[in-house]
């Protein structure tokens, strides 16, 4: 599969980058420039693309900036990374043109692009990162060991789901045949039956309550004593019969009275009704009372009541017939344990062997690197060798402890262009930041090698000003400031030729070029031709 590759980088009001395109090319690409040009700062503007902090950055987004990155990924497609901000300072991602998160951003740049800097890179403080170094290097394949582990995983939820272990599934059905046996019991006649008691229980409720006024009532009406009002009104009826020419009003009375009787009669049979004695009515109280707590208990109303009991007579049934896949998954189950023990053990040794192998490796390209007075040892621990931990010494003598601890930003730059020569290309990007920070002369050189040996098989970014790091370079790209009375402008261009010796030039003399300098460095891009 082809290497990923950065094709151009543009950045736009960045410090001090009024405006700058970069085309870079296969190989290594180193740039140069007096310090304070901005040669790092171009390299931020990359991180940026990648999706680095804005607002913390080392290179923070001011007003008005504007970076991309255009880059071939392994497929052979383009794709651009890009930020920017407004007058407001509000940053704008995009990928490919269209809006984007800044975690998309990391995300589709991680595939693409390692940045090895003494602030910007964790490659050797994540431990996964280590593991897929020791595995890499080591052919260590734990496919099946990933597989057993996925099974497991899956097991268990389709254990979960099907009521777990037998303890819990008898728990749960014990509940389940509790609830059932409450709802059964209950006898539900329809989803509407609360309704409907409680409409009767109201009626009832109403005819009891005014039993006492409808007593009273007949008493007056038609009671035993003289002054009933029915037996006043009768004698009255008989004492007008007599007189000549009432015979219609007598008639009409009469008809009242016998009105009246009637419907002292409807109030006896009011208060003599059988179906709002007070057995009835507590009966019936009783019964709304456990509607209302059944209704309130599982869903509010009675219809939710009737579905709540077909489930979970549908889920009873699913935990009664459970028990045969059970059965077939807790075997599998043990199964897997066992098989996934004796692949993890076999992934420990394999890592552990790829581990020695590994420091070994790292630790015969030490003086290259120059980190010669310095030891690395990868320590293996877990019940698969994935707990690992790159312990580091700088000097001989003095007790060795995690690189993120002991080491310095160069050395720690200097370590990972060492992991870079011995490992495996994985095809992206490898950005290496001042990894020369802090040396010279032969180790200079050395340096300059190594970058070379990487850049034979991937694309290869690096900030330098060593001269013996430049002329190693397939490809040099110089950043100028210039001061004026009034503004700073910074430009940046690729140099061959004649310009590319001067540059070397300069890098090994300083401003003062002489032909001593020019002579010398046409000797060292000689060399490297």
């Amino acid at each position: 599969m082809p290497n990923a590759e950065l094709l151009e980088l543009y950045a736009r009001g960045l410090g001090v980058i009024d405006e700058a395109r970069v085309e870079f090319g296969p190989g290594l690409n180193v740039i140069t420039g007096e310090t304070g040009a901005g040669k790092t700062l171009l390299l931020g503007a990359l991180t940026l693309c990648l999706g680095a902090d804005a607002a913390s950055a080392r290179h923070a987004f001011g007003d008005d900036v504007q970076v991309a990155a255009v880059l071939r990924d392994r497929s052979g497609d383009e794709v651009v990374f890009g930020r920017e901000s407004g007058a407001n300072r509000r940053v704008r991602s995009t990928l490919n043109g269209v809006a984007t998160s800044v975690e998309a951003l990391r995300v589709a740049g991680e595939s693409l692009v390692t940045i090895h800097g003494q602030h910007d890179s964790l490659t050797l403080r994540n431990r996964s990162d280590i593991l897929r170094l020791i595995d890499d290097f080591g052919g260590v394949d734990t496919g099946d060991l990933e597989r057993a582990r996925r099974r497991i995983v899956e097991i268990t939820r389709l254990r979960e789901v099907l009521g777990g272990d037998e303890r819990t599934r008898e728990r749960e059905l014990d509940l389940l045949n509790f609830q059932l046996e409450e709802l059964e019991a209950a006898d539900l006649t329809s989803v509407t039956e609360l309704d409907e008691a409680l409409d009767q229980l109201r009626v009832w409720t109403s005819v009891h309550d005014g039993r006492a006024a409808v007593v009273a009532a007949i008493e007056s009406f038609d009671g035993d004593g003289e002054d009933a009002l029915l037996a006043a009104f009768a004698r009255n009826v008989a004492a007008l019969a007599s007189v000549a020419g009432l015979d219609d009003a007598v008639t009409t009375l009469e008809a009242s009275l016998a009105s009246a009787r009637d419907a002292v009669h409807d109030l006896r049979a009011f208060i003599d009704r059988e179906d709002v004695d007070p057995e009835t009515m507590a009966r019936l109280e009783t019964r709304v009372e456990l509607l209302q707590r059944l209704a309130r208990k599982y869903g509010g109303t009675l219809a939710a009541v009737v579905a709540t009991k077909e489930s979970l007579e549908l889920e009873r049934e699913r935990l009664t017939n459970a028990e045969v896949e059970l059965i077939a998954l807790d075997q599998e189950l043990r199964d897997l344990t066992t098989r996934e023990a004796t692949l993890a053990a076999a992934a420990r040794r394999e890592r552990e062997k790829s581990a020695v192998a590994l420091s070994a490796a790292l630790g015969a390209q030490l003086s290259r690197v120059a980190l010669a007075n310095a030891s690395v040892r990868i320590s293996v621990d877990g019940l698969d060798g994935s707990d690992l931990q790159l312990l580091f010494t700088p000097n001989p003598g003095r007790p060795e402890g995690p690189v993120q601890s002991l080491a310095s930003g160069g050395e720690l730059s200097r370590l990972l262009l060492a992991v870079a020569l011995v490992s495996v290309s994985d095809g992206v990007v490898t950005v290496f930041d001042e990894v020369d920070a802090g040396i010279g002369g032969q180790v200079a050189e050395q340096i300059g090698d190594c970058l070379a040996e990487v850049a034979r098989d991937r694309q290869v970014l690096a900030v330098t000003h060593l001269a013996s790091v430049a002329a190693r370079a397939d490809h040099q790209f110089v950043i100028v400031k210039v001061v004026g009375a009034h503004s700073t402008t910074t430009t940046v261009r690729e140099v061959t030729g004649p310009d590319r010796v001067s540059e070397i030039a300069r890098m090994l003399a300083g401003d003062h070029l002489s032909e001593e300098a020019r002579a010398l460095a046409e000797r060292m891009l000689g060399a490297t031709s």
